[in-house]
């Protein structure tokens, strides 16, 4: 198999919706898996309706988490329809991957014991809300486990309304858990030959990207808060307004900030008792990042960027998606991959193998588009593109 498609031999059945199961398995068909994602027959998945803006007939945020994969639709309320589901695992499956709602698998006899009685092999990757425990029957969304994960309380401008993360994180984040976890237990199933049941949750997603906020709130009894684009630990380590926009500015350590104190005019900072070492600039933060920001606003961030360069001080401009696309940093990458009818372009995985990209090698699928050549069942007329999609 080509190195930058290590799973052209796995064949995963995504029984999932939204956005974390999804990316799951996106990320998989990037890395060559044959992706089989299941669909209702009314509308498929919600995300195909998360617009405007539509892209080529879908949603772009469908286009966005769905690529190389196959649609296909069935309806898990029907008796025999969802036999030729379980069918499909049994014979052809090596992953499953499903983010319904709690309790919703059990009920149809598609719970990893039903299917993994009948496929030995089966690794069966579940992404529930919020794991086991009393919340273990709710359901769960991004935004909800950015509050109640802590995330939000951790986000934003001191004194401010809270403030979600501007993506997906948590989702995206129990994805990319799940694809680890399922990576794994393909590692452990090629040493035993067995299969084994994958879990992870948004709210355990949560609580990993607040591993260090916790540590630090158990060191030392104090609440962490907001810090906007700047963080706890680390000063100066932030945006700071110039002329024509923001800078980000970060002076890690004594050497850079005393490099940095030259380039902004004011070496004698660096002597100073406030500001002689990292503990001592936390504790005085305020203080120098009013100061900093005084000398910054009097330049543009480009003029500003070229002396931190050159002073081996690390820095970058804040930049609209607009302008990240046209990078030519971003270009040389090739990240930005286009589909084979060069319709669509997104943004492809961030690792290559032997120097090469995982391709972008199907476009998303139409709702059902797959039915009659994976399941040799027709698929009932799709409504999902109307005349407002198109």
């Amino acid at each position: 198999m080509p190195a930058e498609t290590p799973l052209s031999d796995i064949t995963v059945i995504e029984l999932g919706h939204s956005v974390a199961a999804p990316f799951a398995g996106e990320i998989l068909g990037d890395l060559g898996a044959t992706v089989i994602k299941i669909e209702k027959h009314d509308g498929g998945d919600d995300a195909r309706k998360w617009a405007p803006p539509y892209w080529h007939g879908l949603s772009a945020i469908f286009q966005s988490l769905n690529r190389n994969k196959l649609s296909v639709t069935v309806d898990l309320r029907d008796p025999a329809e969802r036999e030729l589901l379980v069918r499909l695992i049994v014979e052809r499956a090596d992953v499953l991957i499903q983010n319904l709602r709690p309790g919703m698998v059990e009920e149809l006899g598609l719970d990893p014991a039903t299917l993994r009685a009948r496929n030995k092999r089966l690794i069966y990757c579940s992404i529930g809300a919020f794991g086991r425990g009393p919340l273990g029957d709710r359901p769960g969304y991004d935004p909800l486990m950015q509050a109640f994960g802590g995330l939000m309380s951790v986000t934003g401008e001191a004194g401010e309304p809270p403030v979600r993360v501007g993506t997906s994180i948590i989702d995206m984040g129990a994805g990319m858990w799940s694809v680890i976890g399922i990576l794994g237990a393909l590692h452990h199933r090629g040493l035993t030959g067995e299969g084994t049941v994958v879990d992870t949750s948004l709210y355990e997603t949560a609580l990993t990207w607040m591993n260090y906020h916790a540590a630090n709130f158990q060191a030392s009894g104090e609440v962490p808060r907001r810090h906007g684009s700047g963080t706890f630990g680390i000063v100066p380590y932030r945006g700071y307004a110039t002329r024509d926009g923001h800078l980000v500015i970060g002076a890690g350590n004594d050497k850079l900030f005393r490099a940095l104190a030259r380039v902004l005019g004011h070496p004698e900072w660096a002597d100073d008792t406030r500001f002689i070492s990292n503990p001592e600039r936390v504790r005085n933060r305020e203080a120098l990042d009013a100061m900093i920001e005084a000398v910054t606003r009097a330049g543009a961030s480009a003029q500003w960027q070229t002396a931190l360069e050159a002073a081996g001080v690390p820095s970058a401009p804040m930049q609209s998606i607009d302008q990240v696309l046209a990078h030519p940093q971003t270009q040389a990458l090739g990240i930005v991959q286009k589909s084979p009818d060069e319709k669509l372009a997104l943004i492809g995985l961030p690792l290559s193998f032997d120097g090469v990209r995982p391709p972008f090698r199907t476009a998303p699928p139409q709702l059902g588009e797959h039915t009659d050549d994976v399941l040799g069942a027709p698929a009932p007329a799709s409504k999902e593109r109307t005349a407002s999609q198109r």
